[in-house]
């Protein structure tokens, strides 16, 4: 100290001093490590505090939204079957400080340093991937980086697809996804079918199932360059074998999406697409109850001998990695990959396989009560974790009826059934299982929850009957708030729903730290 001050005085340093409480401190007389003092970045490093700070006090505003949030999870019925409740422990790591590194790339290949754990955790979720999967790791690989599952779909048809070459996937109106390429006949509506020709496929309307031999003349006529075993709103189960042999015929590839389905299959409670199909890819978040997030499984190892005896491998690996990555993405999100790993060890476990088993039972149960109250199910029932209903039987459309449920505090959601030509004002309503399941939910308790939908259905005609003549969803929305009579039967209801929900454990947190459970 006394050299310096020295050094100093005689003009070879300047000096170099803030204050601190009314004094002057060197800022250069740090420990003897080097560096600045405790008591320099006490007074100066202000913005490190308020990292530190709890949301309730950084947030308040927030906070709140996140307590109303776990208010309407605990105390209404959740059924919309894309849902579910994520464990404690995938939240714990998806909030962790894994989402501070940034690691472009793949596992020992990355363009940034200090990513030892990011590889570490990649690695781990491809392991764990297969493994919940049962597969092969010499005849499967798996991408983990992809944000969603729309994106995984898309990447993968960038993948191994030259634009503007031909895709044949489940017709929207008839439980297809947007990713699989809707469009109409006037309009592209997924970006899918702008950049590639799209093609669907169809329900034999009279049964509910999917016309696989309609699916296999179009394939004759459009010979498309891949398939996609795939929907979001079938209740049935996809005939992988059958789509195999037309890919086959056709030299088309096989995609199976399995985004909702992922979870039963991880459990193997229905059967698996991993035999037939060429790509697999999922969503993580829906029955597999993981962090939101996609996966992208791809054929490795030997394709077929060929006619001179020579082996013939798969070359998706490397056309998939790279339309993830640099192709479309940058860094991964290694906090959803941490959770991820945490959700794919869980799917090995055999209270998962119960839980899985548990979500078919409710919702066969669920069918069956529906069926008997009079509701017409497409395809007449379930063999997997959702249920279709068309309403126009009753009279209604499904918009109307999903507001009706919203004000009593059961989320489902309006969908299109066959012969649709709006999605804004379809003529079904689709519901699940797999998030009332994760709550402790068995097959009476979907007995009660028939009841209630039933009741609110019928509740939703009584104020369609009392809409004005041509009326559309405001005005229904507006006879629905503005009625006494009306009001009073929904605030009825949604007590009573709220009442019985309110039996069941929440998942992700405790009731006892709740703010709102009342």
């Amino acid at each position: 100290m006394a050299m310096l001050l020295r050094r100093v005085a005689v003009g070879i340093t300047k000096p170099n001093v803030s204050p601190v409480n009314g004094r002057f401190l060197l800022r250069n007389t740090a420990s003897s490590a080097g560096g600045s003092t405790a008591e320099e970045r006490e007074a100066r490093a202000t913005w490190i505090k308020p990292l530190n700070l709890p949301i309730e006090v950084v947030a308040p505003e927030v906070a709140e939204i996140i307590e109303l949030e776990k208010a309407r999870q605990f105390q209404g019925l959740e059924l919309i079957p894309s849902e579910n409740f994520c464990a404690r422990a995938v939240m714990e790591a998806v909030g962790s400080i894994m989402t501070n590194s940034y690691s472009e790339g793949y596992p020992g290949a990355r363009y940034y340093g200090g990513i030892e754990y990011a590889d570490i955790i990649e690695n781990l979720c491809k392991e764990r991937a297969l493994e919940a999967f049962r597969l092969d790791p010499a005849k499967w690989g798996v991408n983990v980086q992809t944000f969603t599952g729309s994106i995984a779909n898309f990447l993968t048809y960038t993948a191994l697809l030259k634009p503007h070459e031909r895709i044949m996937s489940l017709d929207l109106p008839h439980g297809g996804h947007l990713s699989h390429g809707y469009q109409t006949a006037t309009k592209k509506i997924s970006l899918v079918s702008v950049f590639f020709e799209t093609m669907p496929y169809r329900l034999d309307e009279s049964t509910g199932y999917i016309d696989y031999d309609g699916m296999d003349r179009s394939a004759s006529l459009f010979r498309p360059k891949l398939i996609v075993a795939g929907a979001t709103a079938y209740s049935r189960l996809y005939d992988y074998a059958r789509i195999r042999k037309i890919c086959d015929k056709h030299k088309a590839i096989l995609l199976a999406d399995m985004a909702h389905l992922a979870g039963l299959v991880a459990a193997d409670v229905i059967p698996s697409p991993f035999e037939y199909a060429d790509i697999v890819t999922t969503t993580t978040n829906k029955s597999l109850r993981g962090p939101r997030g996609a996966l992208i499984f791809f054929r490795k190892g030997v394709k077929e001998i060929n006619k001179k005896g020579e082996e013939v491998v798969y070359d998706y690996e490397d056309k998939i990695n790279s339309a993830v990555f640099p192709g479309f993405q940058g860094s991964p999100h290694n906090h959803k990959i941490a959770g991820l790993v945490i959700a794919l060890k869980q799917a090995t476990t055999p209270e998962y396989k119960a839980y899985q088993q548990q979500v078919l039972n409710n919702s066969s149960k669920f069918a069956q009560c529906l069926t008997e109250k009079g509701y017409e199910l497409v395809s007449g029932g379930t063999d997997n974790h959702l249920v279709l209903i068309n309403l126009k039987n009753k009279g209604i459309d499904g918009s109307r009826v999903e507001k009706v449920l919203d004000w009593v505090h059961i989320a489902a959601n309006k969908n299109t059934v066959p012969g649709d030509v709006s999605a804004m004002v379809p003529g079904g309503i689709r519901m699940g299982t797999p998030a009332l399941t994760s709550r402790g939910f068995l097959e009476a308790d979907f007995v009660k929850v028939a009841e209630f939908f039933d009741e609110a259905l019928k509740l939703a005609l009584k104020i369609k009957a009392a809409e004005p003549k041509g009326a559309k969803l405001k005005d229904f929305e507006a006879t629905g708030q503005s009625n006494k009579e009306f009001q009073y039967e929904i605030s009825k209801l949604r007590h009573e729903v709220e009442k019985f929900s309110k039996q069941f454990a929440t998942v992700g947190f405790e009731k006892e730290t709740m703010k709102y459970r009342d």
